[in-house]
């Protein structure tokens, strides 16, 4: 089981999601700790890192296999996150 971090700005930005998306994402972030690859995840280009897709959201995170750690570094709209 991998354990989870979060960047101090991913909270912020959590705050800033209203329900139903957020349960989604949330769901989607605590399923990383068992999967930190599941079906659907795309490595990203340019840039460090994975993303996950929940609805008009994207999940950025970083995978660090060594010692078992999914570092979770931006949240946000699909329009916006990757700016």
């Amino acid at each position: 089981m991998y354990t989870l971090l979060f960047e101090k700005q991913v909270e912020k930005q959590l705050d800033k999601i209203a329900d139903p998306d957020y349960t989604r994402i949330k769901t989607a972030i605590c399923s990383l700790a068992l999967n930190p690859r599941p079906p659907g995840c795309k490595k990203l280009k340019g840039r460090l890192g994975y993303r996950i897709r929940q609805g008009d959201y994207r999940i950025i995170y970083d995978i660090q296999d060594h010692v078992l750690t999914v570092y979770i570094v931006a949240i946000g709209n699909r329009k916006d996150i990757y700016e």
